[in-house]
């Protein structure tokens, strides 16, 4: 989270701001000119602060009238999963109040903070809080899940509100720690044809396999997906990730579940790669000709060997960047190869960490 932003206005505001900020850590002050001094953020246009701050993502505690600051960051809304977290906080530090992003932008969290530091009461209003059920988003954040479609949240969190029972399709058990304390509220399958053949009901699923998926599912990706990328000098980034794409689709794989591309040394300066990873949101690692030569692969290729250095580039780097699982053997275009492999659960921590870019 980066650093809190405490504003205030009035006096007594300033005095309870600077006190919070000595309790919070890399916190800063930002007070009107009247009531800055050395060290404060001084301002003179609380909506431009205001604004400044969702501009950068910087959560904010507002020792104010909640009306004031309901009215300052209403044009400003995008959405739970893109605003950052909000607080009030009233000048005698009796109450901190979650107003916004209580969970994705973690206002629930900074609002105990907060109260904690000032000896007062947290007030939490987000419904899976006030009934002790779990906070998929969160959950799904802590354990470095993407949430593929925000609105199952809401989906599955009513149906939990409503006492109905919920499937959970996690082969790998990434979600198992986190809900342990709530084991009573799913329902575990860990076949996902079988639950997409069963009876109808809110599911979360968590994994990185494409389906024609049913309404009232919530699909949470884990980023384990490796895929290792040869291409000729000069393709251009549009090919590479229209062709990665096609690949993903064709196997019944989320691009959402990609960690990183993988390729040779040779290649790891070549424009169109590098901004592929750019596009895709993902890192760029790569591996010298003698890391990848041992690599045991299917379908070797001796064109390569003489070009590169390895007898595989796209099926060796996949295997080398996990390790893991071939799920994709190499798959050709033109001027591209593709092949991508599955990181295995947990990742094994003595693996050679790869170089990137």
């Amino acid at each position: 989270m980066p650093p809190v932003r405490v504003v205030a206005l009035t006096p007594g505001g300033a005095r309870l701001a600077r006190r919070l900020c000595q309790a919070l850590p890399e916190a800063s002050c930002w007070l009107p000119f009247a009531r800055a001094t050395r060290g404060d953020q001084a301002f003179d246009d609380l909506g431009a602060v205001f604004a400044r701050a969702f501009a950068e993502g910087c959560p904010l505690v507002c020792i104010m009238a909640a009306g004031i600051v309901v009215r300052h960051i209403a044009p400003l809304l995008q959405g739970k999963d893109r605003d950052p977290a909000v607080v009030v906080v009233d000048e005698g530090g009796r109450f901190a109040i979650s107003l916004l992003s209580g969970h994705l932008g973690g206002a629930n969290a900074l609002a105990r903070q907060v109260a904690a530091a000032l000896g007062g009461t947290p007030v939490i209003t987000t419904a899976t809080d006030v009934q002790g059920i779990p906070a998929l988003d969160v959950l799904a954040a802590q354990a470095g899940l993407i949430i593929e479609n925000l609105g199952g949240v809401k989906e599955v969190s009513m149906a939990l509100l409503s006492g109905q029972p919920v499937r959970l399709v996690d082969p790998e058990a990434r979600l198992q720690a986190s809900l342990a304390d709530y084991e009573h509220l799913f329902q575990g399958e860990r076949d996902l044809d079988a639950a997409l053949a069963g009876t109808p009901r809110p599911t979360v699923y968590v994994g990185w396999e494409e389906r024609p998926w049913p309404v009232g599912w919530l699909r949470l990706r884990p980023q384990n997906l490796i895929a290792g990328v040869g291409c000729h000098r000069g393709t251009p980034a549009e090919d590479i990730v229209d062709f990665l794409q096609t690949i993903f689709w064709q196997a019944g794989l989320s691009l959402l579940s990609l960690k990183a591309l993988a390729t040779v040394a040779a290649k790891k300066d070549e424009p169109g790669l590098r901004e592929a990873a750019r596009r895709l949101n993902v890192e760029l690692l790569w591996f010298t000709a003698e890391e990848l030569q041992d690599i045991p692969v299917p379908h070797p290729s001796w064109q390569a060997a003489r070009h590169v250095g390895t007898k595989s580039v796209s099926e060796a780097a996949a295997l080398k960047a996990g390790p893991g699982t071939l799920l994709v053997p190499k798959r050709k275009s033109a001027n591209i190869t593709v092949a991508v492999a599955r990181v295995g659960w947990p990742s094994s921590a003595s693996a050679q960490a790869p170089q990137t870019t």
